[in-house]
Formats: C-alpha cells, sequence, structure tokens
C-alpha cells in the first residue's frame, strides 16, 4: 500500500506550492540577464548611429545590427515571459531557463578566458560565471526538477 503525502480529503493535493529562495534567486538572475540583454541590443544602435553621424567606421552594417538588437530584444522578452509564467509550473519553462542559463554561462567562459589570455583577468567575470553556474546548477538539479514537474490527477487511495 503506498501512502500519499497529502491529507485525505477531497482537496488532494495543494494547487500551488511555494517557490523555493533558490528558485526566487534563479529568477532574479535570469531577469538581471534579460535586462543586459535588452540593454546590449539597444547599446549596439546607439553606438552605430554614433558612429556614423560623427563619419567613423561602423561597428556592423546596419542591417546587422538591427538584427542583433531585435535578436537581443526577443531573446530578453522570452526571459522575462518565462519569469513571469514560473510560476505555472509548465515544463518548457525550465528548459528555456536552463538553456539561457547555459548560453549565458558559456558565453561568460569565453569573455573570462579572453580577458585571461589579453593578461587582464575580469574578476566581475569570474563573479557572474560562478551566480550563472549556481542558478544553473539549481535549475537543472533534482530540487528544481521537482519543483517544475506537472503533477497529474490525483488518484483516490487504495484499500
Amino acid at each position: 500500500m503506498q501512502s500519499s503525502p497529502y491529507p485525505p480529503g477531497p482537496a488532494g493535493p495543494p494547487a500551488t506550492a511555494r517557490m523555493s529562495g533558490a528558485l526566487i534567486f534563479v529568477l532574479v538572475i535570469v531577469a538581471a540577464h534579460a535586462l543586459g540583454t535588452a540593454f546590449g541590443g539597444w547599446a549596439v544602435l546607439e553606438e552605430n548611429y554614433n558612429k556614423q553621424e560623427h563619419g567613423q567606421d561602423l561597428l556592423m552594417p546596419m542591417g546587422l545590427a538591427w538584427f542583433v538588437a531585435l535578436f537581443c530584444w526577443g531573446l530578453a522578452a522570452l526571459q522575462v515571459v518565462c519569469v513571469v509564467l514560473a510560476r505555472k509550473r509548465r515544463p518548457w519553462i525550465s528548459v528555456v531557463l536552463a538553456a539561457w542559463l547555459i548560453f549565458v554561462a558559456l558565453s561568460t567562459l569565453i569573455g573570462l578566458l579572453g580577458s585571461l589570455a589579453a593578461g587582464t583577468p575580469s574578476l566581475a567575470a569570474l563573479v557572474v560565471l560562478g551566480i550563472d553556474g549556481v542558478a544553473l546548477w539549481v535549475v537543472c538539479g533534482e530540487r528544481a526538477g521537482h519543483w517544475f514537474s506537472v503533477r497529474g490527477p490525483a488518484t483516490a487511495p487504495q484499500g
């Protein structure tokens, strides 16, 4: 006979569970990265227009700059949607969050390695890489897998 962790009765499992502090940490990190990504898209366009006004060589062709900016804004919007919908416990949200954190952690690692190769190690890149690593561990770990799991319908106790 299996025992249920929920009290017997018509209520069944609780409708919503409290978010752990670790998952709130992950959502804050993802939201901060989303803001940074949106700002980065704007900064690419702004720098290109600034160079164009002063008759300097552009960072990249204007069409590519707009593509990069729109891509950054789209990624930022996707991350904000994931943060907002995280309470709904949809499985695709955890996948998107994990993929995003892998992407950000790898790009930060490349930035750290670049700063090391240039002879000016970046402490900020190392700290951000550590924070992203912890956030990724939380999202991919067992605790997050349980939190993001979608519960099936409650079954009546046997016996």
